[in-house]
């Protein structure tokens, strides 16, 4: 066994025995959710769980009324939101909104990876969001929610390597561990949240280069695989253009591997009010 496979065992089992604590979707998440599961809820239902967290209120409450989301006619109150937006684009933005949170530093010593994990992942979400709203049979808010917990299975390494401190202090070493190990670790953590299929594939299966989603694509794995290379261009971690006309993901999606498309372009419109959902307070 790999020591690479040893780490990740020994984070699973530090995970089911409960050593490892892992952030948590926070309650009024995961009360929101319980909420939209139910085929009879209502609006008001719903509101009334959102409105019991002020600063999240404040914020769906300016979410709904962005230039990705508004009306003719001003969002003045929670359960006119929820009315306006449907249940199941209000549950989808609650997480997104509250992801922020799992994303706090504990120690000095993760603070810098997490302010990075966080930007990196509010990025991919933007642009995954603008991908979304190209293709039909895929929703802007599900898109944006599965670009910010693409990357979500990193956390638990830096929890772990915080608690180790010669892990944390061989970046090298870590990085190497994260890149192998985050996808399985990531699709892990939202089996555990019971998340949908959907978005566990993506924490899973978004660097698989060689997937190929036929002619099922495209689908959320194909918008944020196109989503993260696009935000790693122009960085030591980009692809070269050799290996990029070989990821499916891009034909799938109709998208330039010169990231040349206008919907790919982190100066349009679209991603810049995208990406400002993310730094409304």
């Amino acid at each position: 066994m790999s020591e690479q496979d040893q780490f990740y065992n020994t984070i699973l089992k530090d995970m089911e025995s409960g050593k490892l604590v892992l952030p948590t979707l926070p309650e009024v998440a995961l009360q929101v959710r319980e909420v939209v599961d139910d085929p009879d809820a209502t609006a008001k239902q719903l509101a009334d769980i959102i409105t019991t967290d002020a600063a999240l209120s404040a914020r769906l409450l300016k979410v709904a009324n962005s230039p990705l989301y508004r009306g003719r006619v001003a969002i003045e109150s929670v359960q006119m939101a929820v009315s306006r937006l449907g249940l199941s684009l209000v549950r989808n933005l609650v997480t997104s909104l509250v992801m922020e949170q799992m994303f706090q530093a504990t120690s000095n010593r993760l603070d810098k990876r997490l302010r990075e994990l966080w930007q990196q992942s509010t990025q991919v979400a933007a642009a995954s969001q603008v991908i979304a709203a190209k293709l039909p049979g895929i929703k802007n808010d599900e898109a944006m929610l599965a670009g910010l917990i693409h990357a979500i299975g990193v956390l638990p390494i830096l929890m772990k390597a915080d608690a180790d401190g010669d892990l944390n202090k061989d970046s090298k070493k870590l990085d190497q561990l994260i890149d192998n190990l985050y996808p399985r670790l990531g699709a892990s953590i939202l089996k555990d949240w019971d998340f949908p299929e959907n978005l566990i594939a993506v924490a899973a299966e978004h660097r698989n280069l060689n997937r190929n989603s036929g002619a099922n694509g495209p689908d959320l794995v194909d918008v944020v695989q196109v989503a993260v290379l696009q935000h790693f261009s122009g960085t030591e971690k980009a692809l070269d253009p050799t290996s990029l006309n070989k990821v499916m993901a891009f034909k799938q999606v109709g998208a330039d591997t010169g990231f040349s498309v206008e919907e790919l372009d982190e100066d349009s419109e679209e991603y810049r009010e995208a990406l400002a959902l993310f730094n409304m307070s």
